[in-house]
């Protein structure tokens, strides 16, 4: 979990020193020695995947003015300081420079590895961050609005790419969320069509009594309150490529209808009888199994077999995780834009409830996290409480993280020195999961003496 990042380690006692590199490196953290501040600097190098972990006492250049020296060389690297007794207010100081944690003398080995495994967990979650942003700014053409990195998304955009040369009607499967009117338009923008109409119709958001009329047109008089003519969705997208979104809702009238356009690729306006020639692409997107709909009576057999020629099937998020980093970045970035916020930083607690989720909303679920997340400040939980599929993982976390926190709270009587000790988390840390989890200290304090 901790390889690729080292522990720059500046202690000038050369017992201590050793002692405590040995304790690091038989934790399997990689650790470099260093016996002064200035031996550090020189062989210091912005952005490389490491943290600091210094005495603030030193011969030289004391730790304090290290930790300037660095942050002003690389703002975001985790620096750890070693304090002595009488040096409290001293790394108080240093945690308002921007400190990562201290340590105050005499303190247990473990929990200075632990101290310095959180800190390599944030050094890797911001390279992570900074490797996604890269990745970001880096995508052009179909890999710009397709994104993903997972095989299976490759495979989408080979396929999109493949099929957009081609005139052949597509049917684009996936559950809500998906992307199926992205992937729609990617075949379009990607097509000899490009230049002409992508019209886009969902067809359960229209009344039936309205759909014709919508989709073949009609003439002046065609009905009452027909008028004027009307070029209905087909027409508006002859040379181009019209979706009908939510196929599965469309009446079966209309099914006949649309059957008879596509196989004969011309259409009459309602109250006409002229015939007018259509060069358009069909794609048509589904959640549902309309081979099941047909066997059922409910979608016409013949319409399926008919659009089930090319199809394009999209896998949900929980089939491709590793996507979901990349595209809640993506999202946090045009969220931060639009609302005229700043981009919070991802914690590795909120990465966990990211990667535990099963996002039954899949990519659209996502983008409202980010949304959430941005206009919370970072601050709160990505997920609602009332989160569809029940409680989740990263919920089951936080209502234990919750009870712990409050026993050990109720325990010391509010005493944020003891819970630190109990929990083995910083200060700052332990600040941080209060103010999340909504956890007043007032509450506790004189619970006991």
């Amino acid at each position: 979990m901790f390889e690729g990042v080292e522990v720059l380690y500046v202690e000038d006692d050369p017992q201590v020193r050793e002692s405590l590199v040995q304790t690091l490196e038989l934790a399997g953290l990689t650790v470099r020695p260093f016996e002064s501040a200035e031996a550090l600097l020189s062989a210091f190098t912005p952005g490389q995947a490491a943290v600091v972990a210094t005495d603030v006492r030193l011969p030289g250049l004391d730790g304090v003015a290290l930790l300037e020296r660095l942050l002003a060389l690389d703002d975001t690297l985790p620096v750890v300081l070693v304090t002595g007794h009488g040096d409290v207010s001293m790394a108080v100081k240093a945690m308002r420079l921007g400190a990562y944690d201290f340590i105050e003398k005499p303190f247990a080995p473990e929990r200075f590895v632990e101290t310095l495994q959180r800190a390599i967990e944030k050094r890797l979650l911001r390279q992570t961050v900074e490797d996604l942003r890269t990745q970001l700014q880096d995508r052009h053409g179909i890999e710009a609005a397709l994104l993903g990195r997972s095989a299976a998304m490759e495979q989408v955009r080979q396929r999109v790419l493949k099929l957009a040369g081609t005139n052949a009607d597509v049917m684009i499967l996936g559950e809500t969320g998906t992307g199926k009117e992205l992937v729609a338009r990617c075949l379009h923008d990607h097509s000899k069509r490009r230049d002409r109409h992508f019209v886009a119709i969902n067809c359960g958001g229209l009344p039936e009594s309205l759909f014709e009329s919508e989709l073949l047109g009609h003439e002046s008089g065609a009905f009452t309150s027909a008028a004027k003519r009307r070029i209905g969705k087909l027409e508006h997208a002859n040379g181009g490529t019209l979706l009908l979104d939510e196929i599965e809702t469309m009446p079966v009238a209309l099914q006949i209808k649309l059957l008879r356009v596509l196989q004969e690729r011309k259409l009459e306006r309602l109250g006409s009888n002229d015939e007018i020639k259509l060069d358009v692409r069909v794609i048509a997107a589904t959640k549902a199994d309309l081979l099941k709909l047909s066997d059922e009576g409910k979608f016409r057999a013949d319409l399926y077999y008919r659009l089930n020629v090319a199809v394009l099937e999209l896998p949900p998020l929980r089939e491709r995780r590793e996507d979901i980093p990349l595209l809640f970045e993506h999202f946090v970035a045009q969220a931060a834009e639009r609302y005229g916020c700043e981009r919070p930083d991802l914690d590795p607690d909120k990465l966990r409830e990211l990667m535990a989720h099963d996002w039954p909303g899949n990519v659209r679920e996502v983008r409202n996290a980010a949304d959430r997340f941005v206009l919370e400040g970072g601050g709160e939980s990505l997920l609602p409480v009332s989160a569809p599929g029940g409680v989740n993982l990263a919920q089951q976390l936080e209502a234990v993280e919750r009870a712990l926190i409050e026993q050990a709270l109720s325990r010391h009587g509010g005493n944020v020195q003891r819970v630190m000790e109990a929990l083995g988390v910083p200060k700052k840390t332990l600040y941080d999961k209060l103010h999340r989890l909504g956890i007043e200290l007032e509450r506790f304090r004189g619970d006991r003496p």
